[in-house]
């Protein structure tokens, strides 16, 4: 098991890693929308939001070699489940034709206020790696 970490996505912010990868699956904390060269909140709504969050957690799967097509599962949080319908909508065009599994649910606060973190599991191809 190693940590794993990006200069392209923004730095741990407490005692845990930007991921961690065991095994053949890659497990990535939750990644909130912020800019790594700011190390501010992006502008927005939830869709730039969850844009960001997602080049985030990309950022961090590249420093292993994979990509969103590598991830087979999703945690989005939400500080609000009306912004439910624009997240989705940014999420699919991110994500493509790529579906991994995903559970969305509605939390009371997120870190600096963000209206959406997410974290993901993806798995490694053990045959390229």
């Amino acid at each position: 098991m190693h940590p794993l970490s990006s200069p392209n996505a923004p730095a741990a912010i407490g005692p845990y890693s930007a991921a961690i990868r065991s095994g053949s699956f890659v497990f990535c904390s939750g990644q909130t929308p912020i800019d790594p060269a700011t190390n501010k909140m992006v502008d927005g709504e939830i869709g730039p939001q969850t844009r960001r969050a997602l080049a985030n957690l990309e950022a961090v799967l590249k420093s292993e070699g994979l990509s969103l097509s590598d991830v087979v599962k999703t945690t989005v949080f939400l500080k609000n489940f009306r912004d439910f319908p624009a997240m989705n909508a940014a999420y699919g065009e991110v994500f493509g034709d790529h579906r991994p599994a995903r559970s969305t649910v509605e939390v009371s606060r997120l870190p600096l206020d963000a209206l959406v973190e997410i974290e993901c599991i993806a798995e490694v191809n053990t045959a390229t790696s």
